[in-house]
């Protein structure tokens, strides 16, 4: 099955770039191009892509604006497009409120190019492209700076009291294999715990689940 992508930044060499990069994989197709947020909005609702490379700044409507808007629109609920954010800085100011947008993940523009290539096709089979290690760092550090959007710990009442075990650990952003380790359980049981912990909290994916946990005050960036 080809992944289709849709590419969204304000300059046309990068949009160029990327896009000969993708379409020179097998399986990767480029679908259209965007030089603005309005127009990304609009391309991603008659394209229907698999993919989304969004730059965070935008002219018309900024990545994380873009973002909300094409999420929250009526698509499908089978095929939501995955969206991956482009930022020129590791700690982008940006990067947690596109994440709380609904976006996957986040990458650098300077990446390399078999890391562009793995990142569209890790969030275009579901999964967030933030590594275990990247998580830790990057929540701690715009949890420790940034006031949080408190949501009421009730909307954890539907996990089980290992549920939440899991979920903690998600949250210090640790993997599937440390927490099996900590927990003293196969790491496949690991995998169906955190399977169960997404569908009850109607989570996207790993990396929303570490915001909820910071948002519930259920981590703390101290953990």
């Amino acid at each position: 099955m080809t992944i289709s992508v849709l590419i969204a930044d304000d300059q046309a060499m990068v949009r160029a770039g990327f896009a000969a990069l993708l379409d020179a994989h097998e399986g990767i197709s480029v679908a259209g191009q965007a030089s603005n947020g309005l127009e990304v909005v609009a391309l991603s609702a008659r394209l229907d892509p698999d993919v989304i490379l969004m730059d965070v700044r935008m002219p018309e409507l900024d990545g994380i604006e873009a973002t909300r808007r094409i999420l929250g629109s009526s698509y499908p609920a089978a095929h939501v497009p995955r969206i991956l954010m482009l930022t020129t800085f590791d700690i982008d100011d940006y990067v947690y409120d596109a994440l709380q947008a609904g976006a996957s993940g986040f990458m650098l523009k300077d990446a390399l190019p078999e890391e562009l290539v793995h990142a569209v096709r890790v969030v275009a089979g579901g999964d967030a492209l933030l590594a275990p290690s990247v998580t830790r760092r990057m929540i701690e550090q715009f949890s420790g700076h940034r006031p949080r959007s408190p949501r009421s710990e009730t909307v954890l009442n539907s996990l089980t009291e290992r549920e939440r075990e899991v979920l903690v650990l998600i949250g210090q952003g640790k993997s599937n294999g440390e927490i099996a380790k900590e927990l003293f359980i196969a790491e496949q049981t690991v995998k169906t715990h955190v399977g169960k912990i997404l569908a009850k909290l109607s989570l996207r994916d790993r990396v929303h689940a570490v915001i909820l946990a910071y948002d519930t005050g259920l981590v703390e960036p101290t953990s």
